[in-house]
């Protein structure tokens, strides 16, 4: 008998007449790891958490969900609470929402046994059941007594894994459990959860975009494509020899580092297509010499080391490395929001200004793209108001409503007139990413300090940024500094790599040279911890890594 079966399964929402998941099929046994992939919207989450019935009120379930031989659309609320944690559990995603900020490690990890274990235990054996959940997710004993914003990305994702484990499900199902984590971190995260199904005997379902993750993991692939299940196989097939056209794009995505096929050739199905070339770079616009940046708080903290770094005028280059290196420090520094403890910033030949009106002009010509769109945006304010802000700030001259349209136009939201009434929430996710990069290009800037641009986008959505911003930097001589711990990004579009480790920078030089022939032993950490689409090759090549973070 399968773990877990799921018979013609298909969820509805009523209000919003959206047949989120149309008539899927499939089946999981216990150790066995299955890898569900598709982007946003495809119904691979609403399937996930139907498992357990955690879908909104709204939701209408239609066909039979099997836990364990037992109909989980049947159950009684007594009944679906008892299976709850103790038969299925979920990885949610996005570890630093799903845990309470006010309570300790400790104690988030006891609510489940001390909820749904079905024996009576003693605060003391509970307490050594989170210690031994801690000691399994490879978590030191102590880091119980820590809060959430005490860990690292990595170690609150461990967390989550352990409030999983915690009343000895069967079945774990993990929603992108790796979002957002540098590649280390993200290949220790894979390889626990791939020995524990080994060790425990569950089974996982891992719930990913990313199809390189999930083919270094999982035995089996299933491809979902707006609510249905379009190709379902062993990984190696399905990576190898893909059937349906979605899955030939998901794969296309994520590009190989060293393959010349995808040098700066992010997959994109725009009219526009790409450049013919990459321009040569001019004279150097930004420089930082000797950058120290040091915090005082219970102690020293060297955040940046000596840093020397060059960014010419036209030139895309990608600064990488792992959460906690001084990426983001770095870049506040050279955008004016942190002063330096020592050495210096210049931008055109000048130091960068220290007064409000020197800082204002300077960062007209050096514009900030955030991470995450849903964020940077103002969900009240309509795109015009957003892109329009900047105009009213700098003053910038000329008719406004035109200066707007020409940046939607220049982000490629064409007609312009289309989205400027538009709210945020009326946006796909690449629409609001262009929106806040028509934002920055509204003020015509020489430089874009992009921080992580891509990092929260779907597969086919992230080769569509990527590609404009190597259209801007053909049309505009637009030059960029790009923060990401995506190699594939940096091989994608980057003229050139600088990896940052604990504050300094340790390689620099031509993408092709720093990521085909790596120097610095970090560097080769980083390589050799990339998940691979060849599910023959070893997770994270541990012989080759001698770097590892917590």
């Amino acid at each position: 008998m399968p773990l877990l079966e799921l018979r013609d399964l298909s969820v509805r929402y009523r209000n919003r007449s959206i047949e989120a998941v149309r008539g899927v099929s499939l089946t999981l046994d216990a150790g066995e790891t299955l890898g569900l992939a598709g982007e946003s919207g495809c119904g691979k989450s609403t399937l996930a958490m139907s498992v357990l019935r955690l879908l909104p009120a709204n939701a209408e379930i239609d066909g039979q969900i099997l836990l364990d031989g037992e109909d989980v659309t049947t159950m009684k609320w007594g009944r679906l609470r008892a299976v709850r944690w103790t038969s299925a559990a979920i990885v949610f995603q996005g570890a630093m929402h799903a845990l309470n900020p006010v309570r300790r490690v400790r104690d988030q990890i006891a609510e489940p046994i001390e909820l749904h274990s079905t024996a009576q235990l003693s605060a003391q054996a509970v307490r050594k059941r989170v210690d031994e959940l801690l000691t399994q997710v490879e978590l030191p004993v102590a880091k119980g007594d820590s809060y959430p914003h005490e860990l690292s990305g990595g170690q609150k994702q461990r967390v989550m894994i352990a409030m999983a484990l915690a009343c000895e499900p069967r079945l774990v199902i993990a929603d992108e459990p790796t979002t957002a984590l540098d590649v280390i971190v993200q290949a220790q995260v894979l390889a626990l959860m791939s020995d524990l199904v080994e060790r425990k005997d569950i089974g996982l379902i891992m719930i990913s975009h990313d199809l390189a993750v999930l083919a270094s993991t999982c035995e089996r692939l299933a491809i979902m494509y707006q609510g249905s299940l379009v190709e379902e196989g062993p990984s190696a097939s399905v990576i190898a020899s893909p059937r349906h056209e979605h899955t030939r794009t998901l794969a296309a995505a994520f590009p190989t580092v060293g393959d010349p096929v995808s040098r700066y050739a992010p997959a994109t199905t725009s009219a526009l297509g790409l450049p013919d070339e990459a321009p040569a770079p001019g004279e150097v616009l930004m420089r930082t010499a000797d950058l120290h940046v040091t915090f005082r708080s219970g102690g020293l903290t060297h955040a940046v080391k000596g840093v020397d770094l060059e960014v010419r005028s036209g030139e895309i280059v990608a600064l990488v490395g792992q959460s906690g290196s001084g990426k983001t420090t770095l870049a506040r520094t050279i955008l004016g929001l942190q002063e330096p403890t020592s050495g210096s910033v210049t931008y055109a030949g000048k130091a960068v200004p220290r007064s409000s009106r020197g800082l204002k002009a300077y960062r007209r010509q050096v514009q900030l793209v955030l991470q995450d769109p849903t964020s940077a945006l103002n969900p009240r304010h309509s795109v015009y108001e957003a892109i329009a802000e900047g105009l009213r700030i700098h003053r910038v001259p000329g008719d406004e409503r035109e200066n707007v349209a020409a940046a939607l136009d220049a982000a490629e939201l064409r007609p312009p007139e289309e989205f400027m009434p538009l709210l945020p929430h009326q946006l796909s996710g690449g629409q609001r990413q262009r929106v806040v990069i028509a934002g920055a290009l509204a003020l015509e800037p020489k430089l874009l300090v992009a921080d992580e641009p891509v990092a929260s986008l779907d597969a086919s959505v992230r080769g569509e940024i990527l590609a404009l911003l190597l259209r801007l930097r053909a049309k505009l001589g637009l030059a960029a500094l790009v923060i990401t711990h995506d190699l594939g990004l940096a091989w994608n579009i980057a003229d050139r790599v600088a990896v940052m480790y604990k504050g300094e920078l340790v390689e620099v030089g031509s993408v092709d040279e720093v990521l085909n022939k790596p120097q610095h032993s970090y560097t080769k950490s980083l390589l050799a911890a990339l998940p691979t689409t060849h599910p023959n090759e070893t997770l994270s090549r541990e012989g080759e890594s001698q770097v590892s973070s917590g």
